[in-house]
């Protein structure tokens, strides 16, 4: 059955290298690297991104299939990036459930607890909000996160996201089910 309406985000955009994007301040948001999976590995150590996600890491070697699973779905406009600071590791952020068709997306990250409390997160989503907006073309970008976790509703309001509505039960955690914030931005904001 034919389309009333084109595709808002072009999936030949994701036919081509992931890029690297680099700010003034000198954050860096660059595709993960083999290299990188140690650095993963301890970040998923810390209790709180273990809390927050419904996954742990077991071993370097399982981070590793993490890594080539986050660089293959840049094909699919979920692309995953490494947070560089002053040239280290500092955390990860990505775009996830991207539906291209209907051109939107919603933004996910963690900082490691070494870089937290200095605006490495609300920094970096700006940095790929920007990005995703005026260089790919989508028209939305939601953030949810638990009610229980007031650091990402913070990074959401420093990063002029609205808060729309709490999502029943939307999210699993270590401990259950959560209600979830959704929060989001327009490209017309």
């Amino acid at each position: 059955m034919p389309e009333l309406m084109s595709t808002v985000v072009d999936p030949d955009t994701f036919t081509i290298d992931q890029p690297t994007l680099t700010a003034a301040d000198g954050l860096t948001l660059r595709p993960w690297t083999a290299a990188d999976a140690p650095t993963v590995y301890e970040a998923f150590q810390d209790p709180a991104i273990r809390h927050w996600h419904v996954r742990t890491a077991e071993s370097v070697e399982q981070v590793h299939e993490w890594i080539l699973r986050w660089r293959a779905a840049w094909s699919t406009g979920n692309g995953q990036w490494a947070v560089d600071s002053d040239g280290e590791v500092a955390g990860r952020i990505g775009l996830r459930r991207s539906d291209l068709t209907e051109g939107v997306t919603e933004l996910a990250y963690w900082t490691l607890p070494a870089r937290r409390g200095r605006s490495i997160a609300p920094r970096a989503a700006n940095m790929l909000t920007r990005w995703a907006f005026h260089d790919i073309g989508f028209d939305r970008i939601e953030l949810t996160h638990s009610v229980h976790n007031p650091s990402s509703c913070r990074v959401a309001a420093k990063c002029g996201f609205p808060f729309e509505g709490t999502l029943r039960g939307a999210g699993r955690h270590s401990d259950g089910r959560h209600d979830m914030h959704l929060h989001a931005r327009l490209r017309t904001d």
